[in-house]
């Protein structure tokens, strides 16, 4: 099943004749991006990786190094989410105004480069219900050749393992705006704060001889923030806590990815957020 389903994404892809791959540098987009330059050919497979204060600085270099790697054109154009009321209030419907900026951004380019504008949505995030970045992306005619092929996120990482690609394993890195609580107004100083803080906490427990996969720092409001991280990490944060400049109550928890969709119910789409 999973062979026929790559097959199936290397004759979606055949049919283009030029691509501009939306590349964050995370596991979906760098196996999109592999295997178009593998079907299309590097010369005609573009990399694009949006900079702005939602996106990691350590995330940049690792989608810079592996677009050079792959041989492709890498383009780091800018994004304004903060411009869009709909991004700063942080509502439910968020990721909408997030990801419509960055399509936005990429329609023009790839207009201009003969391209056709792709994203690395998979098979599973068509389904997990509640993605209204997805919305965007097809309301801006973005094609998303993985859901189309039917891949799925396990597949995409045991293809990955087979090609020799880095990211097989790479853990889920979404935006800085998703360790923002919802209903807490997003600023690029709140931004800056929390990737500061998870910053401080890799440092600390590199430092001490452990390895780090899966991290967050989300901000609460009101000065506190939870740590969430790998499950063997709990005990050695909560016995040897790690100060965080900005926030005066920290808790830890186990790591669990779309937590802060807990809270969705109280800041339905389209609501207003508080200002703290």
């Amino acid at each position: 099943m999973r062979l026929q389903r790559v097959g199936n994404l290397h004759r979606r892809l055949a049919d283009l004749d030029r691509v501009l791959v939306a590349f964050s540098g995370g596991a979906d987009s760098a196996f999109l991006l592999t295997a178009a330059a593998r079907t299309i050919g590097a010369a005609d497979v573009i990399a694009a990786t949006a900079v702005s204060p939602s996106l990691p600085a350590t995330e940049l270099a690792y989608a810079r190094e592996f677009a050079d790697n792959l041989g492709v054109w890498h383009l780091t154009p800018h994004t304004d989410e903060l411009s869009r009321d709909g991004y700063r209030a942080n509502g439910g419907d968020r990721c909408y105004f997030c990801k419509a900026e960055l399509l936005d951004t990429l329609a023009p380019i790839a207009a201009e480069l003969g391209a056709v504008v792709l994203t690395g949505t998979n098979a599973d995030d068509a389904v997990a219900g509640f993605r209204p970045g997805i919305r965007a992306a097809q309301e801006r005619g973005a094609q998303a050749p993985l859901r189309d092929a039917g891949l799925t996120k396990q597949q995409i990482r045991d293809t990955s393992r087979e090609w020799g690609l880095r990211t097989w394993d790479k853990p889920a890195a979404a935006c800085l705006s998703s360790r923002i609580a919802y209903g807490l107004q997003i600023s690029s100083e709140r931004l800056a704060r929390v990737e500061a803080a998870e910053a401080t906490v890799r440092l600390a427990l590199t430092a001490i001889g452990h390895q780090v996969s899966d991290l967050r720092v989300r901000d609460m409001g009101g000065g506190a923030a939870r740590i969430e991280i790998s499950p063997q990490l709990v005990g050695v944060l909560r016995s040897q806590p790690v100060p965080l400049d900005g926030y005066d109550a920290v808790d830890v928890r186990e790591f669990r990815s779309g937590s802060m969709n807990d809270a969705l119910a109280p800041y339905p789409v389209g609501s207003a957020a508080k200002k703290d």
